[in-house]
């Protein structure tokens, strides 16, 4: 079937949540997607940095068919011989003492939310029904009930309510801000080292630092979401690292399954995880054994093959050299990694027409808050592809 038919069919059948770049993908590999009708495309937005590793990487794609054909659930009614491992390895390389597996990078945080409110009464002592937890403007950590009520963007609120209470928001990057806000029902603090949705903002040097040291101070926990920031992206196992700190929680997801399945997870000390009790928390699908072993090839991918190493070094090239460009549309250009925004004038009348002369040029990307393209590629690129990609993104920001 065409593209023109195969659109035409999603959007009488499907529910209309998103609204995608008119492109069918039938088939990817590595860096590459081919549509329907045979075209290839570069993806520079790795499935929200799901596919850090590439497409159908062939290591995580042997994993997922090696365990599919021996058990791919078992609920955690049941122990599998997959998860121990996962949960073991994943505390080796990130330092942290206990994993709690999930599926979604929402579920993640949801985990992490409920684990720091019930460690504020089980724990710090506030009482019950109390507790808060303090977010930042402009944050993004998924869709659910409870996130959207500490979200500042009006169009996820809208409709939903009555939202879910205890939260706070204060300014993103202002550490003042947030020592202000703490009280003694104050459990918890989330914040993304970088916001992607939001536009890829990047706080000052020090902030995450200053933040950790101000909820030490007060035994408030920090969260860190690095669901779209970690694993390699930002040019480092996690974005956090920049400021040599040590969230008290972490939650990851997408890249940690390689793009092949939906895998995530809440790191922690026994101490904070350690508040739930059997029953108190749970999931079918959390901790399956397919999915933990897809997920513990794609982490042995990202270092073996110093996919971090890489997105450190050619997010620097990238970078620069979308810098040089010379372009009346383009306000800023930040990025850590292989994770980078362009943010365009209000002039520019909105990043979405550029996405879409990039995709006529064989470029994937997506806007993000109206006004920023965001290019975050897999890790496996080389500069032989950037290359190839910057004489078509300079044309579109100064030609377009």
């Amino acid at each position: 079937m065409l593209t023109k038919e195969l659109i035409a069919i999603e959007e009488k059948y499907g529910a209309h949540n998103y609204h995608p770049l008119d492109v069918v993908i039938e088939k990817a590999k590595g860096i590459w997607v081919w549509d329907v009708e045979g075209n290839k495309f570069m993806d520079c937005l790795a499935a929200y940095s799901a596919v850090n590793q590439g497409h159908c990487h062939p290591r995580i794609i042997n994993a997922m068919k090696e365990q599919a054909e021996k058990v791919t659930l078992t609920s955690r009614a049941f122990r599998n011989d997959q998860l121990p491992l996962l949960c073991k390895e994943l505390c080796e390389m990130t330092g942290f003492e206990m994993v709690l597996p999930m599926n979604s990078g929402a579920e993640a945080v949801e985990t992490a939310l409920k684990a720091a409110r019930k460690w504020g009464y089980k724990v710090k002592g506030v009482k019950e029904n109390q507790a808060e937890i303090i977010a930042c403007t402009n944050n993004f950590s998924g869709r659910t009930i409870s996130i959207i009520s500490f979200s500042t963007e009006e169009q996820y609120k809208d409709g939903f309510g009555p939202l879910t209470p205890g939260y706070k928001v204060v300014e993103y990057g202002n550490a003042e801000a947030l020592e202000a806000a703490i009280n003694p029902n104050t459990v918890a603090f989330l914040v993304e080292p970088i916001q992607g949705e939001g536009g890829v903002i990047i706080p000052t040097d020090g902030y995450m630092k200053k933040v950790s040291e101000i909820c030490k101070k007060n035994n408030v926990l920090l969260i860190a979401d690095e669901i779209q920031s970690g694993l390699g992206r930002s040019g480092k196992l996690f974005a956090y690292m920049y400021d040599g700190i040590q969230p008290d929680m972490v939650t990851i997801g997408k890249a940690l399954s390689g793009g092949a399945y939906p895998v995530s997870a809440v790191l922690s000390s026994k101490d904070i995880l350690g508040v739930f009790n059997p029953g108190d928390h749970g999931s079918t699908f959390g901790g399956n054994p397919l999915g933990a072993a897809i997920a513990r090839e794609s982490l042995k991918v990202l270092v073996e093959e110093k996919l971090i190493e890489n997105s450190f070094e050619l997010g620097k090239y990238f970078k620069e050299k979308l810098q040089a460009i010379k372009s009346g549309y383009v306000k800023e250009i930040r990025g850590r990694g292989l994770f980078i925004g362009v943010e365009l004038k209000p002039e520019a009348k909105g990043a979405r027409r550029f996405c879409e002369a990039l995709k006529d040029r064989g470029i994937l990307c997506k806007e993000t808050h109206e006004n920023v393209i965001r290019f975050a590629p897999p890790l496996i690129i080389t500069k032989e592809d950037i290359d190839w990609a910057l004489p078509k993104i300079e044309e579109v920001l100064t030609t377009l």
